[in-house]
């Protein structure tokens, strides 16, 4: 499929609807399929989940959108990057965003610590951590577990919760995850 200015595929649609941006823009999933308002973040527990992102891409910024729920008495909240590695690395965290409000219903777009240059075409891993009274839900596509966590021998889990307690700084590496039947949508530019 062409490409237009190098990243993304000139006739997808999912390119048009976002207003035919230039630079990076990938998501792992369509607008179209986004159809669950879920309540899936525990408070201190990241969530990541996998995103395509093709060798070349600079990845400044990731955005995920909140539900009909907001972010109650949020103290901590961030978004990172993990590489495509077996035990995916930390390769950049935004700023952590302490009390600042995330409404409902509200798309919110982090810039990383410093831009990603991706090194070669594969999964990599979007996550959010929010530490609230009550964290917000996320927009997505539930699903049903067994279909997140796999298939075959080798399918990548498409979301997972993992850590515990965190706070202002995202874990180093994704161990020990745990699958869950959500897949929030995420925007990389």
């Amino acid at each position: 499929m062409p490409l237009t200015n190098g990243h993304y595929p000139a006739k997808n649609p999912q390119w048009m609807a976002a207003g035919q941006p230039s630079g990076t823009y990938r998501t792992n999933l369509e607008r179209a399929l986004v159809v669950s308002d879920f309540a899936a973040l525990t408070t201190q527990v990241m969530q990541s989940t996998a995103l395509y992102l093709q060798a070349g891409d600079l990845v400044t910024n990731l955005t995920f959108k909140s539900g009909a729920t907001a972010a109650a008495t949020p103290t901590n909240w961030w978004f990172a990057l993990y590489s495509d590695d077996a035990t995916p690395v930390l390769l950049a965290q935004s700023a952590d965003q302490t009390t600042a409000a995330w409404a409902a219903n509200t798309a919110k777009t982090l810039a990383l610590s410093s831009p990603v240059n991706i090194p070669r075409s594969g999964l990599y891993s979007a996550a959010v951590m929010v530490k609230a009274g009550t964290t917000p839900s996320l927009l997505g596509a539930g699903t049903i577990l067994g279909a997140v966590s796999g298939f075959v021998a080798g399918d990548m889990v498409l979301a997972q919760n993992s850590g515990a307690s965190l706070v202002a700084t995202a874990p180093s590496t994704i161990t020990s995850g745990a699958a869950i039947g959500f897949v929030p949508r995420v925007v990389a530019t």
